[in-house]
This record gives structure tokens, C-alpha cells and sequence, in this order.
């Protein structure tokens, strides 16, 4: 079958499966939660643009994540609404897969190229009328917090997407983990190929999560009797995957003494990796492909003109109009009426505690004179999605919005998604980014903002030191020591991003125009080609793909 309805370039002719547990290629379809849909989508989105030979495999989820609205008081209420999606072609196959010893069968669907702009991409389900109402749920929520039903979905996703794969006839050279969600292809790939060595050959591993602690594990027994392993006996498993004394299997782990080869996602993060992971026998080499975001999809086509061109004043012009573009949006949410003439600052990201969304408002009583000066008076807006039962982000949501009611230049806005991440990309002067350090991989959000002309505001993490030059294209806040108390290091961080703020932002915005439009512009003539997603799928080719393991 064929699923490329253009001519593969010569460069890129090894055949990819990308698999992934989201996708965000368009607001259409909300199949993604965060920043790894982001990343994806932007992958297929340039694997289309360089003609690749890549075919994206994910899950067609009938709940989505959550739709994100509100409670009467206008508190955060997560809904779970059916999703339709009539441009899904559904492909004649269905294929099964055994979990915790019942057959589930899984139908695919494809995404045309041709419907975004995207490498094709086949989304699998098993919500069909063959299944009993227990298996139809496996596809029903994004990470959903059962552990059984998750992992079901990673078998779905990992067994079930190599069977789709064979059943239309796509002769797949490289099977690519974007987190260790699809681990379970390997124990499939394994009745094919019998041998760890031959079978290493054909699976690359990209992994995320900075730090131990965030990376799945679970009892191998556990997910020996779900169906994990494929039918394989637990003596073949341990032996294969090298969990040979412990009963605790990490997921990453595996991907790792599974892979050929494997990729952090910033130097960074590379770095961390390599440490954290150093005493992992037989794993594969851990390399530095930092994230990127699609420049075509996510940038404002006026505003990269009027920079190109050199026509400053359009570019202010263009930037207060995108302002009010986004403030629209804001007034029919809040009520609210935003000024474009005013400093507006954005924190918007997955909702998560160590992404820090309240660390601006650490100092209370600092934060709140610096939003009311009457002379140079300051904007914010919130956005994100906490985890639907994570109810501490919740909690600190909530109290955002609060906070908002009694002061007019405060936001917080709900629902986001492509659309909203946009505007808000689009229409911000500042992008904030404050997670704890070591902690953020590489976060790209603050990619797509800069390309925008939207100045980054960073904590020294992920793939911000690659490109900051402090002061004439963003602004990084002091590194403080990350083995600090947590408290200590939320009262420094915050003390170095007001100081920013209080002593170089805001002057500069308002008393130094002409400065503060060269920094613009070093902001989007320099996120330019390093963090466009187009350098980062031909290093997956280069790096990843077709690179023969020693």
C-alpha cells in the first residue's frame, strides 16, 4: 500500500515508522496533551517538507486528552468529550494483540499528507464494535491513570502499530521510539528476527525525561501477564532485555539495550543522560539531537517579511496587531481589555509543578507593584494544561485565577491547545520559562515564540543555552545550584527574574525602543535554522537513522 502521495527524495529513502503516544499536527486533531505532541508534529510536518521516507504511528484517541473549560466560579473543569475527525481514512486492515490474555483487535486510520502537510500518519484504535466495552476504553484518554490501561496502551501502540505496518505491506528498515511508550515493537520485532544483535539494527530511541525518577517502571511480572512481552516466557525476556536479577523494569532502560542508538534531546540533556544512565550495562550510545519546532506552521508570515526586508516599523506595527489578536481572545474569556501598547508577559506550557507557573508571583508584593506601576505598567497571561487528576497544578491554576479576579492585567486563560499556543506566540513580548533546573529536557515553546519575536525569559536549561546571548536575544536567569532546598531555590530564581525585569526588560521596552527591536530581531534571525525542525529530522536521518552501529 502505497501511503506517500509524494516522491521520496533521494537523501531520505530509508523507511521510517515514527512511533509516538501523541501527535499535535493540527487543532482539528486534539491528539496530543504537551510539548512531545508539539515535537512530533513538527517532525511530521518536515519530514513532509524534505520529502522523507517517514511514516508516523500513534493513536487515534477518541476522548483526546481533556477539553479544558470552566467551573461556574471559573476554576478549572476538566470535560471528556467524543472527538470526530472526518478526514481519518479508515485502511482495510484490523490486526490483534493479546492483552492480559484477551484479543483486542485494532483498527487504523490514515492521515493524508496532503491533509496538513505532514509525513503520513496511520492512528490507531481500538474503539470498534468488535470489542467489549473494556477494550474499546484502551483508546479512549491520553495517559490515562490506570495503570493497566496504560499499559494496554502501549502495547496497542507498540504491538499493534508493527502489525499494521506488516499487514499493509510497509517495508520498514528503522522503527523509531519517541519515548519508551512503544517499547512492546520490540518484543513483536523479536519473533521476526530471533537476535538482539540483528534485531538492534532496526530500532532508534529518543528519550525525554531528565531524570530517574520520571521514567515508567514497573514489576515485570506485571506486565508479563498484560501482554507486555508478546507471549515471550519471562526467562527469554530477562535475557533479552538484561533485567536479569531485578523484578523492577524501567521502560527506558529497555529502549536502551534495545537501540542501535538513542538521542537526548539537548546537549544538556545529553549530558544528564549519559551521567544518569552510566552504569546501565549493555545500553547504546546516548547523542545530542536538540529539539526544533516546524518555522513554517508556527511562525507569522508578515512578521518574518517585514524582518527580512528590514522594515523595522512594520515589524512593530505587525507585532501590535498580532497583540490585539490575541487580546480579542483574552476579552472573550475574561472579560478583560489588554492594551498592545503594554510590556505583556506569557507563561504558557503543560501545566507542571517543576515548570514553576507561580514563580513569578514568588514575592507577592513585589509582583504585584510591578504589574500596577502606573508609569511602566507590566501584563500577564497564564496558560496550560495540568494533568487532569494532578491535583496540585490544579490547585495552583485555580489560585492563578483567583489572583486574577482582582487585578485587571492578569489572565489565565483555558484551552490550550495549537490554536491558542499560537496566539499567544504570536501576540507576547516576553516568553516565560522557569522550570527547575535539570529538570526540563529541552522544552521548546520558547522556539516557536522567538521565531515570533517574542523575547525568551529563561532559566539556563534544555536547549536555552544553545542559543542565548543574554541581553541582545533573550534573557537567561542566574543558575543557581540545583542540590539547593527547593525553597531556596524558588526565592533565588525569583530574586534574578525580577531583578531582569525590574532592571532590564521593562526599561528597555519602554524607554529604549530602537534596543528593544534589535533584540527582536536577533530573536528571530538567530532561532532561525538551528531550532527549525528541518535541522533536526535530517540529523535523525544523518545521526540516527542511517548510522551503522559499531
Amino acid at each position: 500500500m502505497k501511503l506517500h502521495s509524494y516522491d521520496i527524495a533521494n537523501k531520505y529513502k530509508t523507511s521510517v515508522a515514527y512511533f509516538s503516544m501523541e501527535f499535535a499536527v493540527d487543532q482539528a486533531l486534539k491528539i496530543y496533551s504537551g510539548g512531545l505532541g508539539f515535537l512530533a508534529g513538527s517532525h511530521m510536518r518536515s519530514a513532509y517538507d524534505l520529502k522523507q521516507n517517514v511514516v508516523g504511528i500513534g493513536m487515534l484517541w477518541s476522548f483526546g486528552y481533556y477539553d479544558q473549560s470552566r467551573n461556574e466560579d471559573r476554576t478549572l473543569k476538566p470535560t471528556f468529550t467524543r472527538k470526530f475527525s472526518y478526514f481519518l481514512e479508515e485502511l482495510p486492515v484490523q490486526v490483534s494483540v493479546k492483552i492480559n490474555h484477551r484479543d483486542v483487535v485494532v483498527k487504523a486510520f490514515l492521515v493524508k499528507p496532503e491533509v496538513f502537510g505532514t509525513a503520513p500518519l496511520i492512528l490507531l484504535s481500538t474503539d470498534t464494535d468488535e470489542n467489549d466495552y473494556l477494550s474499546r476504553t484502551i483508546t479512549h484518554k491520553l495517559y490515562d491513570g490506570n495503570e493497566k490501561t496504560r499499559i494496554a496502551q502501549e502495547i496497542v501502540l507498540g504491538i499493534g502499530g508493527v502489525k499494521v505496518l506488516d499487514a499493509i505491506k510497509q517495508n520498514i528498515e528503522i522503527y523509531h521510539m519517541n519515548e519508551g511508550h512503544a517499547l512492546p515493537l520490540v518484543y513483536e520485532l523479536y519473533n521476526k528476527f530471533q537476535d538482539m544483535h540483528e534485531l538492534r539494527k532496526h530500532v532508534v530511541f529518543t528519550t525525554h525525561t531528565p531524570e530517574a525518577a520520571g521514567n515508567e517502571i514497573h514489576d515485570i511480572h506485571f506486565l508479563h501477564e498484560m501482554g507486555f512481552f508478546n507471549g515471550l516466557d519471562i526467562e527469554t525476556v530477562r535475557e533479552i532485555s538484561g533485567f536479569k536479577d531485578s523484578d523492577a523494569f524501567s521502560l527506558t532502560v529497555g529502549a536502551l539495550r534495545s537501540a542501535k542508538r538513542s538521542n537526548a534531546v539537548s546537549k544538556i540533556h545529553a549530558t544528564v543522560s549519559n551521567r544518569m544512565w552510566q552504569g546501565i550495562e549493555d545500553r547504546c550510545e546516548i547523542i545530542s539531537i536538540t529539539n526544533a519546532q516546524n518555522k513554517k506552521y508556527w511562525t507569522d508570515k508578515t512578521l518574518v517579511r517585514a524582518l527580512d526586508e528590514h522594515e523595522d516599523y512594520e515589524l512593530l506595527a505587525r507585532k501590535k496587531h498580532l497583540k490585539k489578536v490575541l487580546f480579542e481572545e483574552v476579552a472573550d474569556q475574561t472579560g478583560k481589555i489588554f492594551d498592545p501598547e503594554i510590556l505583556t508577559i506569557v507563561w504558557a506550557r503543560r501545566f507542571a509543578e517543576y515548570k514553576r507557573p507561580g514563580l513569578l508571583k514568588y514575592d507577592f508584593e513585589r509582583f504585584i507593584k510591578m504589574i500596577e506601576d502606573s508609569e511602566r505598567p507590566v501584563q500577564v497571561i497564564w496558560a496550560g494544561k495540568p494533568y487532569p487528576t494532578d491535583y496540585g497544578a490544579i490547585a495552583i491554576f485555580n489560585e492563578l485565577i483567583n489572583i486574577s479576579h482582582v487585578h485587571k492585567n492578569i489572565a489565565v486563560l483555558v484551552g490550550y491547545e495549537l490554536s491558542l499556543s499560537k496566539l499567544l506566540k504570536h501576540g507576547s513580548d516576553v516568553w516565560l520559562n522557569t522550570p527547575r533546573i535539570t529538570r526540563e529536557a529541552s522544552g521548546t515553546s520558547g522556539m516557536t515564540a522567538s521565531m515570533n519575536g517574542s523575547i525568551h525569559l529563561s532559566v539556563n536549561d534544555g536547549w536555552h543555552p544553545e542559543f542565548a546571548r543574554n541581553g541582545k536575544n533573550s534573557f537567561t536567569i542566574a543558575e543557581v545550584d540545583y542540590k539547593l532546598p527547593i525553597a531556596q531555590q524558588d526565592e533565588l530564581d525569583n530574586k534574578s527574574l525580577m531583578d531582569i525585569l525590574e532592571n532590564h526588560i521593562i526599561p528597555t521596552y519602554y524607554d529604549k525602543p530602537k534596543k528593544w527591536v534589535k533584540i527582536m530581531k536577533n530573536s528571530m534571525s538567530e532561532i532561525e535554522h538551528e531550532f527549525d525542525s528541518a535541522r533536526m529530522v535530517d540529523q535523525y536521518y544523518t545521526l540516527m537513522f542511517d548510522y551503522e552501529a559499531k
